[in-house]
């Protein structure tokens, strides 16, 4: 069976870019309306053109759909140690450098800042570095937003 403690040595690790996301208007819709984000820039192309962005544009949160794709590669990497069943989400944070709109190609590089070990729980910090897609093969192209995350793996219940 394997480990379910995370490795700390995975610790500085970074993952290579996701495949492009391509930021589609109707999930850009639906996401504003799950969190309740009633902004007409979020939902009418015309409302959102006329404040100068070129398509609708996100809110500031759905940039975490994005980072979650990149995270995945991590939790589901069987050698990493980690049991998601187990996993708290403590901490979200965003830095956007320019906002998200309908018709983005976004890539994504994942790094594991950090996994610390107190106790039996596993302290993990995640970061990811959202790009425009750069064009032809693995280039990325400009910095749109980072979104960090702190994890907590909680340890396996003694029988």
């Amino acid at each position: 069976m394997a480990s379910t403690v995370p490795d700390p040595a995975y610790a500085g690790r970074e993952y290579p870019a996701t495949e492009a996301y391509a930021v589609g208007r109707e999930k850009l819709r639906e996401f504003s309306t799950a969190v309740g984000a009633d902004h007409p820039a979020h939902h009418d192309i015309v409302a959102a053109r006329g404040l100068g962005y070129p398509d609708l544009v996100a809110p500031p949160t759905f940039a975490v759909v994005i980072a979650q794709r990149a995270e995945s590669q991590y939790v589901a990497d069987p050698a990493a140690g980690i049991d998601f069943s187990r996993v708290v989400h403590a901490d979200e944070g965003f830095t956007h450098h320019r906002p998200i709109v309908a018709g983005d190609e976004l890539r994504t590089v994942l790094h594991v800042d950090s996994i610390t070990q107190r106790a039996g729980i596993s302290m993990i910090s995640t970061r990811c570095e959202i790009y425009a897609a750069g064009g032809e093969g693995a280039e990325l192209g400009e910095h749109v937003a980072s979104v960090t995350s702190s994890l907590v793996v909680r340890p396996e219940e003694s029988a």
